[in-house]
């Protein structure tokens, strides 16, 4: 049974479809990336398959639940990473895991040892009583994946888990999802509009485009369909035509989530 499956897959604001029949099925302990340019809807597939967002028509099947009618058995079953900041500040790393882990209804004899391990697999032990608001990026965004983790799901969805980070930062949040999709053999569905991300780190890939799923495969696949020499970069704008612009300023980030935040 795939971990994660969507038949037709649309969701509408107004006029716009930001979802257009995505159909996909994502396989058990895979890293499965959803790829392409700021607005080609892979937020937006998050937010369904995570029960935050209806779709409009179509389907979507979560660990072998719809996401829709059973509702409650999925959000049971995933770990979800947001793009917005959701490690709060005010509190310490501790009280941040401590609160997750009520959240996530773990049994109260397992959540001091999970709360231990969970500061030790991140490197985050020394860190445990210190307020979060004096993390680096890096350091919060380990933290959220070790939050989104603590019940140990069967998926765990990260929406752009590495935006804003340095290559060091970087490099040690993806060390910290490889950890522990082995420790509990997770699906984990990332968005990213990062070709060297990608091409380094999901087994298999979706090209998105105007909200359609162009082609799926894995990153090798893709490029050598282009050229021996092909990146991942060439690849997607082979399937689509397309270039990826990665520009703007940080307040220009900003309100474009914001915007994406309340219209969602």
């Amino acid at each position: 049974m795939p971990a994660i499956r969507t038949q037709g897959l649309v969701r509408r604001f107004g006029m716009l479809t930001a979802v257009d029949g995505v159909s996909i099925e994502v396989r058990q302990g895979e890293i499965f990336g959803l790829i392409g340019p700021n607005g080609a809807g892979k937020s937006t597939v998050i937010k369904i398959l995570t029960t935050l967002l209806p779709p409009t028509s179509g389907q979507a099947w979560v660990a072998g639940f719809d996401v829709v009618t059973q509702a409650p058995l999925v959000r049971r079953r995933i770990g979800y990473v947001p793009q917005l900041l959701s490690a709060d500040g005010t509190l310490t790393a501790y009280e941040n895991l401590l609160l997750s882990a009520q959240l996530y209804h773990v049994p109260p004899r397992e959540r001091e040892r999970r709360i231990r391990d969970a500061l030790g697999t991140i490197g985050l032990s020394d860190a445990a009583k210190t307020p979060v608001s004096h993390f680096s990026g890096g350091m919060v965004r380990s933290l959220e994946i070790a939050e989104s983790t603590l019940h140990e799901p069967a998926v765990l969805f990260a929406d752009e888990p590495t935006v804003g980070l340095d290559p060091v930062a970087h490099q040690a949040v993806w060390e910290h999802i490889r950890e522990l999709q082995q420790r509990f053999g997770m699906m984990i569905l990332v968005t990213t509009h990062d070709m060297e991300e990608a091409d380094r780190q999901c087994d298999r890939v979706a090209v998105m485009h105007h909200g359609r799923v162009v082609i799926v495969g894995s990153p090798a696949s893709l490029k050598a369909h282009v050229s021996p020499t092909a990146s991942l970069n060439d690849a997607f704008l082979h399937f689509t035509g397309a270039t990826l612009k990665q520009g703007g300023s940080y307040r220009e980030l900003l309100r474009t989530r914001r915007t994406a935040h309340r219209l969602s």
